[in-house]
């Protein structure tokens, strides 16, 4: 009984973050949307314009065109621990200089452990017990289209195990695999100045826009109950404020935006959604324009670094992240600090109960996330905010 009170709670936990944390839309496999990191999720969840460690596979691979470093990294997670469930979230990412192809390879492996449940059929008594998961693995590239410009590209295999048989008298199971690429551009002048003020700021500014989860809908039982994955826009800015020989002072913010086009038949009140590739400019219409900017959510965060790139860095962290009170409300702080020392990195990050007036709780309150990575290679300076000489 106990492990199918288990399952009703987390069904209801799931639709209610499927609501509101991916603008009241529905896909499937919305765990490619979760922010992975511990490093860019302590600062409000914002990473598309910073993106220079492996983890910029998720928020914008061509990021990592303007590195020359290597590094692995893990990530793991104790997810909706209000909830007391067995759910769990690990992240592991790879990336690599290769001189010879003028860039880098990076792969990633993203597994989200949603638990033991029980079987049944009209009567509660188990049959039998199944595990619940989701999982994807990534392989991608980037490169340096200019001195400016990156370029990044990712492959992604999906994998989706909800249920090893189908509920009830429906056939088939609850068992569904996919396929969905990424792409990512950055911009990162070397010299910029600004009119009237007469300021270069280049080599401290970096502008990211990436494009995720571009594939065709998911299905687990038959086509017609068939959902897009979630499909996702992100537009990001980094400015490093300040930097010395012991100092760095960075602040980030992104736009994030789901590309899903959902639209209701009034005849019968069902729903229907279009195929990436017309979800991709028909979400920005499916209302009026000034509703669907509503859709949008904001993420900003700062990184303070002291220290000695090569030798021992410390770093404290603080982000906020804003929805709009039609499309769930949530505004909440989040926190984290790390250290880097040698070729060895430490960073944790905290998602606050503390909500700005108006604004409600975030189901992932009290989450805890924590990175362990290990970089060679020129990764000492992409640890001080925008890479720079590289």
């Amino acid at each position: 009984m106990k492990m199918i009170l288990k399952l009703l709670m987390f069904s209801m936990v799931m639709m209610v973050i499927q609501k509101t944390m991916y603008a009241q839309e529905t896909t499937a496999v919305p765990f490619l949307l979760i922010a992975p990191d511990s490093r860019a999720g302590s600062m409000g969840e914002s990473g598309a314009g910073l993106a220079d460690n492996s983890a910029a596979i998720f928020w914008n691979p061509a990021g990592i065109a303007f590195t020359k470093s290597n590094e692995v990294s893990i990530t793991h997670s104790k997810w909706l621990p209000q909830f007391n469930l067995d759910i769990f979230y690990d992240y592991l990412t790879y990336m690599q200089y290769m001189p010879d192809i003028n860039g880098s390879i990076t792969a990633s492996i993203t597994f989200m452990n949603y638990g033991q449940f029980a079987y049944t059929t009209d009567s509660p008594t188990p049959l039998s017990t199944f595990n619940a998961f989701d999982g994807a693995a990534t392989v991608g590239y980037a490169t340096r289209l200019s001195d400016d410009w990156g370029l990044g590209v990712n492959f992604r295999i999906i994998y989706s195990h909800l249920a090893s048989q189908g509920a009830g008298i429906e056939q088939g199971k609850g068992i569904s695999t996919s396929v969905s690429f990424d792409v990512g551009g950055m911009w990162r002048p070397a010299k910029l100045i600004l009119p009237v003020i007469n300021t270069d700021i280049g080599g401290n500014l970096s502008i990211g826009l990436d494009l995720s989860n571009l594939g065709p809908k998911m299905y687990y039982i038959d086509r017609a109950q068939a959902d897009p994955i979630p499909t996702n826009f992100r537009l990001g800015f980094a400015y490093q404020v300040f930097h010395d020989d012991y100092n760095s002072l960075v602040y980030t913010i992104d736009f994030n935006k789901l590309l899903v086009a959902e639209k209701m038949n009034p005849v019968d009140s069902s729903t229907t959604s279009d195929e990436f590739y017309k979800a991709i400019f028909t979400s920005w219409t499916n209302q009026s324009l000034s509703k669907e900017f509503t859709t949008i959510q904001t993420s900003m965060g700062v990184e303070y670094w002291y220290g000695t790139p090569g030798d021992f860095l410390f770093a404290i962290r603080a982000g906020f992240f804003y929805e709009d009170p039609n499309q769930g409300n949530r505004k909440f702080i989040t926190f984290g600090a790390g250290i880097r020392y040698d070729i060895y990195g430490f960073d944790f990050s905290y998602i606050s109960t503390s909500v700005f007036p108006g604004g409600d709780t975030s189901p992932l309150a009290n989450t805890l996330r924590f990175t362990l990575s290990v970089g060679w290679g020129n990764s000492a300076t992409t640890y001080r905010g925008i890479p720079r000489g590289v």
